[in-house]
């Protein structure tokens, strides 16, 4: 799996395609993927809120969760990120039949959505130190990056045409977008039934 991140990470579409030269059951393997790298942000959030902590404007009071606060915080977050993974690849393979794609699976489409998010896995870590701004650039370059991830590899691993994977790509993309509002909504409803934060001046 390390290959594959460094491979995402330094030469994406050799990489993709190394993946999607991989038999089926080594391909179904990598459904593991987002399950395992995504303990990398969780973790780092965890200590950089309970441990670390952080500051808001020019106060320089620091801010921290208590233990017991970051830690359940922290799990809804993995299991977030793992559900919304396992919500966009089921995603690519409902929509793969819609673009050409000849051979799909759930887990294949998992496996894609997976390792498309794996900058906001790696650059997540910067949760270790929590500092607003900073946290808010890198995000942005996560972010940014999976796109690019997703609109390089679909066409790939699909092995469709470059014109038809830049519109599932496109597709998918709004539903990620749906996908992110939802959490949002979900987030606060949650706030309001005893999952909010609780903080320690420590």
């Amino acid at each position: 799996m390390i290959q594959h991140t460094f491979g995402l990470l330094f030469k994406p579409r050799h990489q993709w395609q190394t993946i999607a030269k991989l038999p089926e059951s080594s391909q179904n393997l990598l459904v593991i993927y987002p399950f395992v790298f995504a303990l990398l942000p969780a973790i780092a959030w965890y200590w950089g809120t309970s441990h670390v902590g952080w500051t808001v404007g020019s106060y320089n009071e620091v801010i921290k969760l208590t233990d017991a606060s970051a830690m359940q915080v922290n799990i809804l977050f993995y299991c977030v990120m793992v559900a919304s993974v396992a919500a966009i690849g089921y995603a690519i393979h409902w929509m793969s039949s819609t673009y050409g794609a000849a051979q799909s699976t759930i887990p294949k489409g998992i496996v894609i959505a997976g390792l498309t998010a794996t900058p906001l896995f790696i650059l997540g870590m910067v949760g270790f130190y929590p500092v607003l701004w900073v946290d808010l650039l890198i995000g942005v370059v996560a972010i940014s990056w999976a796109v690019y991830l997703m609109y390089l590899g679909i066409p790939i691993v699909m092995d469709i045409p470059q014109e038809r994977g830049f519109l599932f790509s496109s597709a998918i993309l709004a539903i990620g977008l749906v996908l992110l509002v939802s959490i949002m909504v979900v987030s606060i409803l949650a706030w309001d039934f005893g999952a909010a934060p609780a903080f320690t001046d420590g």
